[in-house]
């Protein structure tokens, strides 16, 4: 899956000119946390966030009175507290490296843009759903995690055993184990029951670690 088929295209921008009450407003009425800052061709110059616009708010303990602080920040503009240099991904990135890039940065969204003219943004919430619908989240089935040996052919002698006694599998993720030996695997599966199912992956697993109807 690549960023173009998660991302929001043409999202909510915002230009550098203008005051941070206003962008703080935009955020509100629309329910998004950042914006893309453009300039007059569409070209990514910036993006400032809920945060940038509250660090550069005065401080409660501020001994400025409520109408000097309302004129100070009604005199900030955006440019003044963006994010001027944006990390940014193509459209044609792949989901998995989106989310690297965010987790490696401590970001919550990343700009999409290609030819150097915005086209997008993907956020944490994106990859929530596509998190979601990896573990089948919205399906009913029998739901397993597992410690398996990392060797080659074991995943596949798993499936073939569910596949071989009439099961669906709807999911199936494989993430870092206990050791270098081991992955932790989540599979889940439907038309088969939970006693059957374990009977079933039981010589191909080291441990089973959790199983559930969900």
């Amino acid at each position: 899956m690549i960023v173009a088929r998660r991302m929001t295209p043409n999202p909510i921008t915002v230009k550098a000119s203008v005051p941070i009450t206003d962008a703080q407003k935009i955020m509100r009425k629309n329910r998004v946390h950042r914006l893309p800052v453009v300039d007059n061709h569409k070209r990514l110059i910036g993006i400032v966030t809920e945060k940038d616009i509250l660090y550069a708010s005065p401080s409660p303990a501020s001994t400025l009175d409520v109408y000097e602080m309302a004129y100070l920040v009604s005199k900030l503009t955006v440019d003044k507290v963006m994010t001027k240099t944006p990390i940014t991904v193509s459209p044609g990135a792949a989901i998995e490296e989106a989310s690297r890039i965010m987790v490696d940065n401590d970001i919550g969204g990343l700009c999409v843009v290609e030819d150097e003219e915005l086209v997008g943004i993907i956020t944490e919430s994106d990859l929530f759903k596509v998190f979601s619908e990896l573990f089948g989240a919205r399906d009913q089935g029998t739901r397993v995690s597992m410690l398996v040996p990392d060797h080659p052919g074991e995943i596949f002698e798993i499936t073939k055993a569910v596949f071989e006694n009439g099961g669906n599998i709807i999911s199936f993720g494989t993430f870092l184990g206990t050791a270098p030996t081991n992955a932790l695997c989540t599979m889940k599966v439907t038309d088969i029951n939970k006693d059957d199912l374990v009977e079933l992956i039981k010589p191909y697993v080291i441990e089973i670690q959790d199983i559930r109807e969900s």
